[in-house]
């Protein structure tokens, strides 16, 4: 970073009194000066301020390449910020950054919380279905937000869902002379909130959050029946083993369920689905748990519907297996991905027991009751026994 033509400053609420000299060295020296117009207002910037394009556009910036050039941002570029979409397409050489605290750490360390243990979350563009895998008791979650009806809408949002006894506060330009923090319970908000809120932090109270084992109750999606069911998704995905940042193909995805629990544990997956109605009900189960940002689907029938996708870590099968099939997603797969197949008709079972015997791994066949009312009485009702193949390729 000898000579840098790009520089980000992440600038607070104090503007340039909080600045560093290197950053109002910068400012001096820049012929061109990036930012929203608080921050350029903040800076004091005049002809030479650009506001950003809505939405953002990171080309801008490049256009000026080679000329001295500064980016302005709130607190620390490189969280919830511009500072990563631009460094991503530029040479560690081009650019030098200097941060300033970040909105989180000023919540934080005004209500005496500590970092570390809180979610902090940017729903500037983003559903607050987001929320859904942080919410818990107790939890204790800062959002960044748009304004102040957004803030509102979050309120709104939270009583509807059995959350209205939480701690609600709503922060407001943190860090400088117009600093506001004010405390509510979620369900006494009413309406649009004064001023225009960087932040809202909550603490969780009311309803049960989302368990954190796997096996999620069948009540929690939308599905026509046609759903891995709450054992048997458990034993997949055990046997799937996901980790965070890892890739699922989850062909014949049906309501999209191994798809969610998977990307609750932290990975991405494209759930694959031949059916219109029942990927319908897979995009309703993906927004219900916020996670649209991990779950891409794909309406076709496999496996010329997974042509054109990513190489995957995990392969889940769920149904509709065939040799056919098994041979154009076995050779798709590089060395060590897993794949877990499914069966509950004789000839797939038949079918993972010659896979089975020709390429190894665990074969096993899960029997599963229910107690069921048998007159005055009580039976075991059998569900339909599942095998199930795990092998690494």
């Amino acid at each position: 970073m000898a000579d840098p033509w790009l520089t980000i400053i992440g600038i607070g609420e104090d503007g340039l009194a909080g600045l560093s000299e290197a950053s109002r060295k910068a400012l001096d020296d820049a012929e061109t000066v990036f930012g929203g117009e608080r921050h350029l207002a903040l800076a004091g910037v005049n002809g030479r301020g650009r506001p950003w394009p809505v939405p953002f556009d990171a080309d801008v910036v490049l256009s000026c390449r080679g000329e001295p050039t500064v980016v302005l941002a709130s607190g620390d570029p490189f969280w919830h910020g511009a500072g990563a979409s631009l460094a991503e397409k530029l040479k560690t050489s081009e650019w030098i950054a200097h941060s300033a605290p970040s909105t989180f750490s000023l919540a934080a360390a005004r209500l005496g919380w500590r970092l570390e243990a809180i979610a902090c979350l940017g729903l500037h563009a983003a559903p607050f279905e987001r929320l859904v895998p942080h919410l818990a008791r107790g939890a204790r979650i800062i959002c960044l937000l748009r304004d102040a009806k957004a803030a509102g809408d979050l309120a709104t949002w939270l009583t509807e869902r059995g959350w209205g006894a939480s701690a609600f506060w709503t922060l407001t330009a943190l860090g400088g002379p117009r600093e506001s923090i004010n405390e509510h319970r979620a369900d006494s908000v009413a309406g649009d909130l004064a001023g225009n809120p960087v932040a809202v932090a909550v603490e969780a109270r009311g309803a049960q959050g989302l368990p954190r084992s796997s096996g999620l109750s069948d009540e929690l999606f939308v599905h026509d029946g046609q759903i891995t069911k709450r054992p048997v998704r458990a034993l997949a995905l055990s046997a799937l083993a996901p980790r965070p940042g890892e890739r699922l193909w989850d062909i014949g995805a049906g309501s999209g369920s191994i798809s969610v629990e998977w990307a609750l544990c932290g990975g991405t997956a494209i759930a694959v689905e031949a059916r219109e109605d029942r990927a319908g009900n897979i995009r309703s189960n993906v927004v219900a748990f916020g996670l649209a940002h991990r779950i891409t689907i794909v309406t076709g029938q496999a496996p010329e519907a997974l042509a054109a996708l990513d190489a995957p870590d995990a392969v889940f099968i769920g149904g509709g297996l065939d040799i056919a099939m098994f041979d154009a997603v076995w050779s798709r797969l590089a060395s060590g991905t897993r794949l877990v197949a499914h069966a509950v008709t004789l000839e797939t079972e038949a079918l993972l027991g010659e896979l089975h015997q020709r390429h190894g791994g665990d074969l096993m066949r899960a029997e599963i009751a229910h107690a069921a009312s048998l007159g005055r009485y009580r039976s075991w009702q059998a569900a339909r026994p599942v095998v199930q193949w795990s092998a690494v390729r």
